[in-house]
């Protein structure tokens, strides 16, 4: 049996309180480890955050092998289950290349709201712009999470980037210490912080059996005919496509019969059905959270639909969604 590295409890204390707060992390998202020697722990693909400290949420994996894998280029290298040093029923998360390319001890990788609303503009280092000075910080641009991904990564850690905003996806960072990685995902967090400006968020109104209001912030972008544009152009994050779909529908009304998880009636609100998944609604939220701190005038950047169908016949995240329904 791998022995667990003295700080993995401190890592999982931190993991619950970043899992429990839905401006750095939604649903069965985001990512946390810890290297010890030649082994790295990380969180399970499908398992939440929030529960660190309630249930075993860790995987050891072999980080020479994954690493050696990258390298090379080899397909198995998108594979985690490849570099699992138990089979426990627990698979290491989908974004384990992204971790094992840093050198630094604790990585964590959050869909932070405040750096979503960067990330997601047709050029995020511009929307950033001086707000980060003091970080070693870089971007990468949209790629499927996974080895191309964390190729991209690689090249800025070795350029000393020990923060990456990932293009239409999050934020990425590492440290020595599970102490200095938590005040610098926190630090960034703070640096690119967008209040939420004042909209009117009114409920929907009557609905149709099996409908019931959605969240506060997402009605807001119904209310908004510059934000409802930006909802509907097409979809901004992969999580979003995973537990809602390609986009968003706008309709005056909630269809009967299939729908998508959530629509929006505009200069209504949002309404969601009411056997939504808890990832469809977190993901909802965040949408509307997102976006009610995009500038107006802010030119997005879109996932083609040829990334939109990477992500919809991806084994890895149907797995990771059949585990939070």
């Amino acid at each position: 049996m791998t022995m667990q590295p003295a700080d993995l409890a401190e890592l999982a204390s931190l993991s619950a309180r970043i899992g429990a707060d839905p401006m750095l992390i939604q649903a069965a998202g985001g990512n946390t480890s810890v290297k010890d020697g030649d082994v790295m722990w990380i969180k399970a693909s499908g398992t939440l955050l929030a529960d660190a400290e309630a249930r075993d949420i860790f995987v050891a994996c072999d980080l020479p092998a994954m690493r050696a894998s990258l390298e090379k280029g080899e397909a198995r290298a998108d594979q985690p289950m490849e570099f699992a040093l138990a089979q426990d029923g627990l698979r290491p998360s989908i974004e384990t290349s992204l971790h094992a390319v840093f050198e630094q001890r604790i990585v964590l990788h959050a869909h932070c709201v405040h750096t979503l609303a960067h990330a997601i503009q047709a050029d995020p280092v511009a929307a950033i712009g001086q707000k980060l000075v003091g970080f070693n910080w870089g971007v990468t641009p949209y790629a499927k999470p996974g080895a191309n991904l964390a190729r991209q990564v690689r090249d800025l850690v070795r350029q000393g980037c020990d923060v990456i905003v990932l293009g239409n996806h999050g934020v990425i960072v590492a440290a020595d210490t599970v102490g200095a990685a938590g005040d610098l995902l926190l630090g960034v967090a703070e640096a690119l912080r967008v209040e939420s400006r004042p909209r009117r968020a009114a409920p929907p109104g009557d609905l149709p059996e099996g409908w019931v209001a959605g969240p506060a912030s997402l009605s807001a972008v119904a209310c908004d005919p510059a934000l409802l544009g930006m909802a509907t152009g097409g979809s901004l994050y992969p999580d979003h496509v995973i537990f809602c779909g390609v986009g968003a529908m706008a309709c005056d009304a909630p269809p009967m019969g299939d729908s998508p998880p959530f629509v929006l009636i505009p200069g209504k609100g949002a309404a969601i059905r009411a056997d939504a998944t808890v990832g469809a609604w977190a993901l909802a939220q965040c949408l509307g959270d997102v976006l009610t701190r995009v500038p107006e005038s802010a030119v997005l950047n879109y996932l083609t639909m040829a990334e939109n169908g990477e992500l919809l016949d991806w084994d890895a995240e149907k797995y990771r969604q059949a585990l939070n329904g």
